[in-house]
This record gives structure tokens, sequence and C-alpha cells, in this order.
């Protein structure tokens, strides 16, 4: 199973090695999308976590105890198509190939294998590109 969550650390828990202790000692893989951390402030990392859901939920459990803010990331890509020129520069940065250009040169869009990183919305020349909270 996987879910997309944002950790926000305290500044006393920006040092500890939290990816490598879900791998460890939970058996959870932590795929880093986005990291905000610097010493002595608060850090924010958006991750997608993968594992057993008995697994998955006692990790989160443990990040809460150790007090990182959990959230279920619930936000979209949005492709507005009425202004979109299916110019094909969002494609060059989406990591999973989510955005691809058809062989008629059109914009396509598979939902499933967003990880909505973001990269795509600075991109877009026309800003066609956005997201859905």
């Amino acid at each position: 199973m996987k879910k997309r969550v944002t950790l926000t650390f305290p500044k006393r828990a920006v040092q500890m090695p939290v990816t490598y202790r879900l791998a460890k000692e939970f058996n959870v893989a932590a795929n880093i999308i986005r990291a905000q951390v610097a010493p002595n402030q608060i850090g924010k990392l958006v991750v997608e976590l993968s594992g057993d859901i008995d697994q998955l939920d006692a990790a989160i459990e443990w990040m809460r105890s150790l007090h990182i803010t959990v959230s279920q990331s619930v936000a979209e890509i949005a492709i507005n198509q009425d202004i979109c020129v299916d110019c094909g520069l969002c494609t060059g940065v989406c990591p999973t190939e989510a955005l691809t250009l058809d062989p008629d040169y059109r914009l396509s869009f598979t939902r499933s294998r967003c990880i909505v990183c973001e990269q795509c919305i600075p991109t877009c020349p026309v800003e066609a590109i956005s997201i859905n909270l």
C-alpha cells in the first residue's frame, strides 16, 4: 500500500534520520517528493510511504510519538485544457511520466501516475497547470 503524507518536523527532530528508521525498523520505503529541512528550523517533507498497511500505521504512529505532524496529502494536479497549448514542456520535468505527449502531440495526463510533486506547475508557459487542494 502507498500513502502520500506531509511530515512537519519540530526543530529538535530535524536532525533525526527518519527515513532510515522507517526502512530499518518498519520496513516502510519513503520516496521523498519534496523537502525543506534546515538545522534549528521547522522542517517539511512530502513523502510517498509504501509498505504493508499495518507497518505503515505503526510507522505513522511512531512519527507522531516524536511530535512529527503527519498529514495526508489530498492535493491533485489540474490541467486546463482550454488554455493548454500542448507544448510538452511539462513532460520533460515529470518524474513519473504522468504527463506525456500522445502520437498526435496532444498532452496526456495519467492521474494515477501523478505524485503531485508540482514540478510541472512553474514549467507551464501558459499557466494551464495548477493544484487543487
